[in-house]
């Protein structure tokens, strides 16, 4: 559950890693899009409601073994469509 202060906003990430997500995880990740890259790698882009909901999809790359190459914050969800 998500505890949101008033007036506290969404940012969109981009996240990279190494190797191709599992079609699985498209279950398992609301509201993000993961994108395969032909070079091998991944990205899942879209908002991340907290620093403790981005910790936790952190955790779930980490505990799939996947290797982490980027994450990158874009900017408040508002300024995207």
């Amino acid at each position: 559950m998500n505890i949101r202060k008033e007036g506290s906003e969404d940012f969109i990430y981009k996240i990279k890693i190494e190797g191709q997500f599992p079609d699985s995880w498209n279950n398992c990740i609301n509201n993000l899009d993961i994108i395969k890259v032909e070079s091998g790698c991944s990205t899942i882009q879209g908002p991340i409601a907290d620093q403790s909901e981005l910790h936790g999809l952190l955790n779930k790359i980490r505990d799939m073994n996947l290797k982490l190459i980027s994450v990158t914050r874009i900017g408040p969800s508002n300024d995207f469509p």
